[in-house]
């Protein structure tokens, strides 16, 4: 019994040193590996991504409108780096490349809005100012229109709410000024603005006012460029702001900021013929041809049965082409591009293999409709129901603060953007919830609607440009870049090594 109990004692202790001693080798391991993969963090280099930038808003590639062959250029030269790090195509026909139907509307320098003012017995012609004052629309016909200005506010003919802002009002050959978006607010009444949603979209005003017989329009956008809206070849637009807008309403008897509040206080139209006569000229050429690319790279996991099952890390390669200045879009969004390859070449040489698939994939056309990430959810190289996540990043380049739009929609998901960011960049990151139910202005509003858990990031906190000719490589902060790079970096391998992963429950 004594030998026995000897016995059992012995194999006890035998048992808790192999224990410790195999915790701490295991634990040895595991420094080991976190130091290697710690000295690949460090190897993406904030310089590397601030060349990225540089090079995507480079004059060659002319502002990267999808259907141009300028953005054909950057596609391949995205594509090229892929194929040097050793990530498997995936695109069409074991390329890259995922080709859709995408058609593009050039806009040349011979662009202009003004006023006429009468003048004794004669007409001044008061002209506005490219880019400060006008935009001209990037889906513009081309031609010029001289005729008055009807206010027909948002542009609404809903006769199912009982709303119709052309009522009353003849149009027929006429400019109208429209506002944007719908005089309901997504955030102030959800239910009641997915009535006024399929009203909110650029497309519909110029259809509508086309529909009323309207030959152009002054659109209260910014004023910015925007390659998202219809085309019709005999209807000439231009984006307009401040100044113009309160020429149109001055002597009118009304303010325009209290003629917009009415309406959205009342839901009744304020549609006025102002007696002001403008002239808008634009030169275009549309291509009903165009085909625009997804830029798609993956990299297989190791496990048999996790590599079926992959996490996407996109952001849109596109900007606005030239309007008729180039756009560069180095923050919005060659930074994104940037980010993306970055983390590409380090998990290539990541020293934890993957076991799950990550996927790489450069939207095309999210300027101009949010049309890639629509194709690529419609033909996709792994189905949604097998896509884990998307880190989506749209304007990641400018500031020193981070913004994690749907984080809180997702919060087993935000936990392994958050852990490494506590453990390892310590960067300033604000969570946020998105409801998603107006219209898409975000690749990431595509997957959430096909159920895919999606976080959105962007960068902030320090003054940006939008859709001007001011958005180039000088408002770029490359460190942000870098610890995003390093971030997410970490957060995939982290995600792609769980046993289980399932962000929607």
């Amino acid at each position: 019994m004594k030998n026995k109990r000897l016995f059992s004692f012995s194999l006890a202790f035998v048992f808790l040193v192999s224990s410790f001693l195999f915790a701490a080798q295991n634990s040895s391991s595991q420094k080991a590996d976190e130091a290697k993969l710690l000295e690949r963090l460090h190897s993406i280099s904030s310089h590397r991504l601030f060349d990225y930038v540089k090079e995507l808003a480079s004059e060659k590639y002319a502002g990267r409108l999808t259907g141009t062959e300028e953005y054909n250029a950057s596609a391949r030269w995205v594509a090229s780096h892929f194929k040097k790090w050793g990530i498997s195509p995936a695109g069409d026909e074991n390329t890259y490349l995922q080709a859709f139907p995408n058609p593009y509307t050039l806009v040349f320098k011979d662009c202009e809005v003004y006023l006429h003012l009468p003048y004794k017995d004669s007409i001044v012609k008061k002209y506005y100012r490219y880019e400060d004052e006008f935009i001209p629309g990037a889906t513009s016909g081309s031609g010029e229109v001289t005729a008055e200005v009807v206010y027909v506010g948002y542009g609404i003919t809903a006769p199912e709410l009982g709303y119709d802002e052309y009522k009353g009002m003849d149009v027929k050959g006429k400019i109208v000024l429209m506002e944007r978006e719908a005089p309901v607010s997504p955030g102030k009444d959800p239910e009641l603005f997915k009535k006024w949603r399929p009203y909110s979209f650029h497309q519909y005003k110029l259809e509508n006012a086309v529909a009323h017989g309207a030959k152009g329009m002054l659109y209260n956008y910014g004023p910015i460029s925007n390659p998202n809206n219809s085309y019709s070849k005999d209807f000439i637009y231009s984006h307009v702001g401040d100044a113009v807008v309160s020429d149109v309403f001055s002597g009118t008897g009304r303010k325009h900021k209290d003629v917009v509040e009415k309406i959205k206080r009342t839901l009744n139209p304020q549609s006025f013929a102002t007696g002001k006569v403008f002239t808008i000229r634009n030169a275009t050429e549309h291509h009903p041809e165009g085909i625009g690319y997804n830029v798609n790279g993956i990299l297989e996991g190791s496990d048999p049965v996790l590599k079926n099952e992959v996490i996407i890390l996109g952001g849109h390669l596109d900007h606005l082409g030239l309007c008729y200045e180039i756009m560069p879009g180095a923050n919005d969004n060659a930074s994104a591009v940037a980010v993306i390859m970055g983390v590409a070449e380090a998990l290539t040489k990541s020293p934890v293999k993957l076991r799950r698939s990550v996927m790489f994939l450069c939207f095309g056309a999210e300027e101009q409709g949010v049309v890639g990430s629509q194709y690529y959810l419609k033909h996709p190289f792994i189905p949604p129901e097998k896509t884990l996540a998307l880190i989506n990043m749209d304007g990641v380049g400018c500031g020193d603060k981070i913004s994690a739009l749907a984080a809180k929609n997702y919060p087993e998901f935000w936990e392994f953007i958050d852990r490494a960011n506590q453990k390892y960049i310590h960067r300033l990151i604000r969570p946020s919830y998105f409801a998603n139910i107006a219209r898409p202005r975000l690749d990431a509003a595509r997957f959430m609607w096909k159920e895919v858990p999606t976080i959105s990031i962007s960068a902030y906190g320090a003054r940006s440009y939008y859709h001007i000719t001011k958005d180039d490589i000088d408002t770029i902060t490359p460190e942000i870049l870098e610890d995003l790079a390093q971030l997410l970096f970490l957060a995939v391998i982290d995600m792609a090594n769980q046993d289980t992963l399932d962000f929607r429950k």
